[in-house]
């Protein structure tokens, strides 16, 4: 069973209507298949309403969505040979964020992205997809050894910000999202970074300054959270709808300022409607954009990339 976010009330209320139907029908001897087409008709078209014109607010709700995919998911999907590589060499591995070695098709890659986990136990060991400091560091040493092979880098990007605590600030916080930054700009191998959920803050760019920048649908990427910016400018989160509709956080907003490259379509419904169909349309994706990047020499893949975000804005 999909979990109904709150402005999709209608459709769960359809939904449930048809279950309910079907459960008599299997009660007894009524035929009720044409009553049943209806309503599921209904609730199509309702489906195809609701998203065909979600305001950012509930596009930040889709994307957080928790039944959607998350990295562990693109990776079975699209990456094989799946090697992961923990730790930083300093101080401590961080599932906050995870990488390793892999296949995209034919192609060798590095893959680094967030993992919010999918129920409380993973969720707290992963700590909700928000990255410490040693986990901005395993991804520069991910990086590094991509770039020591000529292997390219992808990264998915799926995190409410950096982790705000008093420990991550006591082990250097802005400096390790600083630097994993400049190591995404300095890459000689092409990086393309997708946002498949949540991009929030430098703990999200600190793994997105790739030369091709793709985003979901019904993603959302920001420099602060909508609840945060409301806290911010009206001192209270409740208007955490009004922020994101000024913020442009949505994929179509941000492809027109230049700030994404490509949007991925999602699956009628959110990508957690249909995971497989969204893995398998993000990995398409991917494997395009670095079919147009084989081949380029490390200094014009820099120079491509600085000119790319120097653009902005």
């Amino acid at each position: 069973m999909v979990a109904y976010l709150e402005f999709e009330k209608p459709i769960a209320e359809l939904q449930a209507r048809i279950a309910e139907l079907r459960s008599t029908a299997h009660a007894g001897s009524l035929d009720i298949g044409s009553e049943v087409s209806k309503l599921e008709a209904k609730s199509d078209k309702l489906l195809r309403d609701t998203y065909s014109k979600l305001t950012p607010w509930q596009k930040t709700q889709v994307a957080r969505h928790p039944e959607r995919p998350h990295f562990k998911d693109y990776v079975a999907g699209f990456i094989s040979d799946f090697m992961p590589l923990a730790g930083d060499r300093a101080f401590a591995d961080d599932q906050a964020i995870i990488g390793g070695l892999g296949r995209l098709g034919d192609r060798r890659v590095v893959v680094i992205g967030h993992e919010k986990g999918d129920d409380t136990a993973s969720r707290i060991r992963h700590n909700f997809g928000m990255a410490k400091p040693e986990g901005y560091r395993k991804a520069i040493r991910l990086m590094a050894l991509a770039d020591r092979f000529g292997l390219p880098v992808v990264s998915l990007v799926d995190t409410s910000g950096a982790f705000p605590g008093i420990q991550a600030e006591e082990r250097g916080q802005a400096e390790a999202i600083a630097r994993s930054t400049e190591a995404c700009l300095a890459l000689g191998v092409p990086m393309v970074a997708a946002i498949v959920g949540e991009g929030g803050s430098g703990g999200a760019i600190a793994v997105a300054a790739a030369n091709k920048v793709l985003m979901f649908e019904h993603a959302v990427y920001s420099v602060i959270s909508p609840e945060g910016c409301a806290s911010i400018l009206w001192r209270t989160g409740d208007k955490a709808a009004e922020a994101a509709e000024a913020m442009k956080v949505t994929a179509a907003d941000l492809q027109r300022l230049g700030v994404v490259d490509r949007v991925v379509p999602e699956p009628m419904g959110g990508a957690h409607r249909d995971p497989a169909a969204a893995i398998a349309a993000l990995g398409a994706a991917i494997g395009e954009e670095l079919d147009k990047l084989a081949g380029k020499k490390p200094a014009t893949i820099r120079a491509a990339r600085r000119d790319k975000f120097l653009a902005i804005g």
